[in-house]
């Protein structure tokens, strides 16, 4: 007899400074979902519409959206300040630092959803996608400021240039032991000169920290396909 594999159990909670229909805003509307969502690829507009779009359940009088595997997304609060709660329901299958991606992406995801809400930073989105073989110090050592953790595999910062930088790794940051970590950096309004500094910078210093790097941007394929 096949063992039914179970999901991961999960609870992802942001708080937010902004009214809880700004954030509704924010998660339904493909335009907004754009501006915070994953990292570019080719692929990026087909993944908001299949998740936010076709492949999902809302509630609007709720604020609540949710899918065919059990999980949801919730906000609560009220016109200045929410809470946004990825959750995914059921008996505790594995323990709870066990690697889930979907949990760790919302970790990701929501700080980059809080950035621009609290923010507003102005003009079009444009992120590099960077993955690679390192430990977690190699990958919080990119960038000399104070890290804000968000569990154990999940961190984030602003950068001395202004752009918001996530890191996130398969193995929990502190863990000596390499592995695969992923590095988004969202940048807004720079012209396609400074994007394109941008990227080789940060594609420079990743080299010298990562093997087996890749550098995603806008037209390239999906990294993980």
């Amino acid at each position: 007899m096949t063992q039914e594999r179970r999901l991961k159990a999960y609870e992802v909670q942001v708080p937010i400074r902004a009214g809880q229909n700004e954030v509704w805003e924010a998660v339904t509307k493909p335009p907004m979902l754009r501006r915070w969502f994953g990292w570019d690829y080719v692929g990026l507009d087909a993944e908001i519409q299949q998740i936010f779009v076709k492949a999902v359940t809302k509630v609007a009088r709720a604020k609540r959206m949710s899918w065919a595997d059990g999980s949801y997304l919730e906000i609560t609060g009220d016109a200045s300040g929410s809470v946004v709660r990825a959750v995914r329901e059921g008996p505790a299958a594995t323990g709870p630092e066990q690697f889930d991606a979907i949990e760790e992406g919302w970790k990701a995801f929501l700080v980059q959803l809080r950035f621009l809400l609290e923010h507003d930073p102005q003009g079009v989105r444009r992120t590099i996608y960077l993955t690679g073989e390192s430990t977690g110090q190699e990958t919080l050592g990119l960038v000399d400021a104070e890290w804000q953790r968000v569990g154990s595999r999940v961190a984030w910062t602003v950068d001395a240039d202004a752009h918001l930088v996530v890191a996130a790794g398969n193995r929990p940051l502190d863990s000596s032991w390499p592995g695969r970590q992923q590095i988004t950096v969202s940048t807004y309004a720079l012209s396609d000169a400074e994007f394109e500094a941008c990227r080789d910078n940060w594609a420079k210093r990743w080299a010298a920290a990562a093997d087996d790097v890749a550098v995603t941007i806008a037209g390239s394929p999906d990294p993980a396909g």
